[in-house]
């Protein structure tokens, strides 16, 4: 019998090193390489940070010019870093970042595969307008590659926190073709945002990472709580009575390497067999949701793009 083919997935759940600007940068970087050092030691084919790793996700109780101006490019010190830290490796890394970017900043993750070339680029579509966030420039797709890794290619997606919140995400990259969906979080993952997680993946047959903040993340507003969780995407399977608890890793609190298993053959043939995700859509009857709504007034809200 064949080998199987298993991805292992490192969610590095790291506090950001103090200061700000340059120097901050600097010290994430070096942080967060020696966290994928440890990740490939443990046997790791893809590292994901968290939200925006390069400044911490230190937006609150700051003016907006101070942070913004955090903002670092692909030819950074810190993108750098990580992407020879890829390549040296030989493991994929989710580097996030406070990118700059033409009159405002974004949030994004890079992607860069075992041999040090970026094979994705997103950024946060759905940004968090109702708090800082709205300094941010959004991003506007939702792109999907093929990545290459030890276990054979695999089709990757992201989104980024906020975006979880919009079934409409996880959907466009499943219909992409996404089997793995990268996501860099700076929130608390309470039992709704992972019940969230957990409904993407069921939904779309889709693996979903998260990567979080540990407790007391991010400055001046520590309100992450780790709890960084990998979920598989496959509810039912052959030797398992009912339905399969498709959460293969959920880490604590605290800061760590968090490594889990995707079993990708077990996922493709379910894929294959099952009746989620695309099956039986009915897309004609869905247009309304690509129309704007007047909607009641106790779910309007000021701040709207």
């Amino acid at each position: 019998m064949p080998d199987r083919h298993i991805l292992r997935v490192a969610l590095l759940q790291l506090r950001s090193a103090p200061g700000t600007g340059e120097e901050r940068a600097r010290l994430n970087a070096e942080k967060a390489v020696s966290a994928c050092r440890t990740a490939k030691e443990r046997g790791a084919d893809v590292a994901l940070l968290p939200e925006m790793y390069s400044m911490g996700y230190d937006l609150y109780a700051r003016p907006g010019e101070d942070w913004t101006a955090e903002a670092v490019t692909k030819d950074s010190f810190y993108v750098n870093a990580l992407r020879t830290a890829a390549r040296e490796l030989g493991m994929a890394v989710g580097v996030t970042l406070l990118e700059a970017f033409e009159s405002a900043p974004r949030n994004t993750l890079l992607l860069y595969d075992r041999h040090g070339r970026e094979v994705l680029s997103y950024s946060k579509v759905h940004t968090c307008d109702f708090g800082p966030e709205r300094l941010l420039t959004p991003g506007e797709s939702f792109p999907v590659c093929e990545l290459d890794t030890a276990a054979g290619p695999v089709r990757v997606g992201a989104m980024i926190c906020y975006d979880r919140e919009f079934p409409e995400t996880a959907r466009i990259l499943m219909l992409h073709g996404a089997e793995l969906i990268l996501v860099p979080n700076a929130c608390p993952l309470e039992q709704n945002r992972l019940a969230q997680l957990r409904g993407r993946a069921y939904e779309n047959m889709t693996a979903i990472a998260t990567c979080n903040y540990p407790e007391g993340e991010p400055p001046r507003a520590p309100d992450c709580n780790g709890h960084s969780v990998l979920f598989d995407g496959v509810a039912y399977y052959r030797g398992f009575p009912g339905s399969r608890d498709t959460c293969v890793l959920e880490a604590d609190e605290e800061e760590g390497v968090f490594v889990g298993e995707l079993d990708l053959d077990m996922l493709r043939d379910y894929r294959r067999k099952e009746n989620q995700a695309e099956t039986f859509r009915r897309p004609a009857l869905y247009r309304e949701l690509c129309e704007e709504h007047e909607l009641p007034e106790e779910f309007r809200r000021p701040g709207k793009r």
